[in-house]
């Protein structure tokens, strides 16, 4: 990263903003997040992409891996060395008892600066960086950058929506999210430092009568 990349990311570092009220509702939403979201077609090719383009045995970070499914399996099934890491207790609870061969950790994204968890061939970080608050993202796909190992892969994905720190009702909790329109959406992976090699944007419609059909966009990164 150059310097002006470094100074972004030490500016993440000293955000510390306080994400407690996320933990909380996905505390609530436990079991009930997989029967809501049952098929993710879009999710398992993204992580059917990082499984396969990786060697066996490759250390790979599962940002906001909340119960485990289908990523943290779908990685540890394919040969790989998983470390999720969530910043709800109640989903890693579950994420435990799902994928026992996977390393759980509870933790925020902006903790993760201080380097505890060393470097990464991969990440997947499927709807974990909508959490933040726009001027964040772009900070926390510094920081991912400098996790990786060079040429190490990202796997990200977002909904596609023009929004900054939302509220929206979710599975009968409130949660805040961000966005970007898929142009919008390139421009920052780009300006973090990495390469698109691919990209899809299925249409989801979750099997819950309070969340509006939504297009997800998928991104498969590389660090140059």
């Amino acid at each position: 990263m150059s310097g002006d990349d470094e100074r972004d990311y030490d500016g993440y570092a000293r955000l510390g903003l306080d994400r407690s009220g996320q933990a909380e509702a996905f505390d609530n939403i436990g079991v009930r997040y997989d029967d809501a979201f049952p098929h993710k077609e879009g999710q398992l090719e993204a992580g059917a992409w990082l499984a396969a383009e990786l060697p066996p045995g490759s250390r790979i970070l599962d940002l906001g891996c909340g119960t485990g499914l289908p990523t943290a399996r779908q990685l540890t099934d394919a040969g790989h060395h998983v470390i999720g890491v969530d910043l709800s207790p109640g989903m890693l609870k579950l994420a435990r008892d799902n994928v026992p061969d996977a390393d759980f950790r509870l933790g925020d994204l902006a903790e993760l600066r201080d380097g505890r968890l060393g470097t990464f061939d991969g990440i997947a970080a499927f709807f974990a960086l909508l959490m933040l608050p726009r001027p964040e993202i772009p900070h926390a796909l510094r920081m991912l950058y400098g996790m990786l190992r060079p040429g190490g892969l990202l796997a990200l994905s977002m909904v596609e929506a023009d929004v900054d720190d939302f509220a929206i009702p979710f599975l009968g909790n409130t949660i805040r999210v961000s966005g970007y329109l898929r142009d919008e959406l390139r421009q920052v992976v780009r300006e973090a430092g990495f390469e698109i090699t691919g990209e899809s944007s299925p249409a989801y419609a979750p099997a819950s009568t309070d969340v509006p059909p939504e297009i997800q966009l998928f991104l498969n990164l590389r660090r140059a």
